[in-house]
């Protein structure tokens, strides 16, 4: 790791000093999620108008069929032929791994889960209660604990590096900006409630996803639940 791009991303992360123990599990299994339906919800206009960041959650917990609708609009396909995706890409290279921490997901067991595009399913990564430790991990913001789900986008940096070198690392921002926004809206078109995380401890959330931090690194993160009554 000598070149500009990656010293920078390198040296902006937020470390401490003691790593927090996981008390979870590594697992495997892959889950087929329901079919998203892109005609529900309200419409473009009002989901824009109405986008907010929200930080309290109901303890009632976000439906499979609700987790496959978010899933789809950050990141899924949607024009088969070019495998072209719901979120804009510099290139369309897609340097992006979308990862979902599982607090209180009806049929979905607590874990890491990694969704896998081409499927439109997730593969469970790491089984257990992890919700002290994701919120801990995002600089104790408690509140991320409480939702039913956190998104967390992590990066292959070559992927778009190998096309663009070291200006790479802008598009790979933008483009966890872009998937971000869409869990947004589509957080608001089924009435829930979403909130971007920026802040975090990188190897800490990298550690959680079992993944090293240099050919895949966490770049984004984003807390979504029930809204309260």
């Amino acid at each position: 790791m000598d070149s500009i791009g990656d010293r920078y991303h390198e040296y902006t992360k937020i470390r401490r000093g003691r790593v927090p123990e996981v008390k979870a599990r590594r697992a495997a299994g892959v889950f087929r999620l329901p079919e998203p339906l892109p005609e529900e919800g309200m419409g473009i206009w009002e989901c824009i108008a109405k986008r907010r960041s929200v930080r309290e959650y109901s303890p009632l917990p976000l439906s499979l069929e609700e987790l496959s609708q978010l899933l789809w609009a950050c990141q899924g396909i949607t024009e088969p032929y070019f495998r072209l995706r719901a979120a804009p890409s510099a290139g369309a290279l897609y340097p992006l791994e979308t990862y979902v921490v599982v607090n209180n997901v009806e049929k979905l067991e607590r874990g890491v889960y990694r969704y896998l595009v081409e499927e439109h399913a997730l593969e469970m990564r790491l089984r257990g209660d992890l919700r002290r430790s994701i919120a801990s991990a995002a600089l104790e913001q408690e509140f991320i604990a409480d939702a039913g789900a956190v998104f967390v986008w992590t990066a292959v940096p070559e992927r778009t590096k190998s096309r663009y070198g070291e200006r790479g690392w802008r598009y790979i921002y933008k483009d966890a900006a872009h998937a971000c926004a869409n869990l947004y809206l589509a957080a608001v078109a089924l009435e829930l409630g979403c909130c971007a995380i920026g802040a975090c401890f990188d190897d800490e959330v990298n550690q959680l996803l079992g993944i090293d931090g240099v050919t895949e690194t966490v770049v984004y993160l984003a807390s979504v639940g029930r809204r309260l009554p």
